[in-house]
Order: structure tokens, then C-alpha cells, then sequence
């Protein structure tokens, strides 16, 4: 799979089924010795990620050991920890 056909997939989590927007509005963190996804960091658009509820809330970093499904429309990450 190449990297721009990650951008609009939907990022979502299977413990709770919350969305975490697209992968476009997020960053892939590599490692740059081995070249490797280390982790997804998108932004956290729930409503208590938000200060008063208005504008764009804080980073949530995703390990990529995390991931478990990459479909063609979603990325399905599990974790109970955010």
C-alpha cells in the first residue's frame, strides 16, 4: 500500500467506536533508522479534547502496535488508554 492512499482513510477506535477524523488531518511518525510507522498522531476531536468545545483539541499519539485493521475506507486501532 503507498503512503498518499493512507491519507483518506477514517481513523477509528474499536474499544469505544470513536472517530479520530482522517488520517490526511494527522502525521505518521517514522522511525528514521529502520524506516518504520512508529506511530499515528492525529488530533483529538472529542468533545472534552477541545477547549470549550471550540477550535482544534490536543495531539493523541496512537502506537502503531495499535494497529489492528487497515480497510479500504478505515484504519481500526484498539486501546482503552485514551
Amino acid at each position: 500500500m503507498r503512503l498518499s492512499e493512507f491519507g483518506e482513510k477514517e481513523i477509528v477506535n474499536l474499544t469505544d467506536g470513536e472517530r479520530f477524523g482522517q488520517l490526511s488531518e494527522g502525521e505518521l511518525l517514522l522511525d528514521e533508522r529502520y524506516g518504520k510507522i512508529r506511530a499515528l498522531l492525529v488530533r483529538d476531536y472529542r468533545p472534552g479534547g477541545r477547549l470549550f468545545g471550540f477550535g482544534r483539541g490536543q495531539e493523541i499519539e496512537i502506537p502503531w502496535s495499535c494497529v489492528k485493521k487497515i480497510g479500504a475506507d478505515m484504519i481500526i486501532f484498539e486501546t482503552e488508554d485514551l
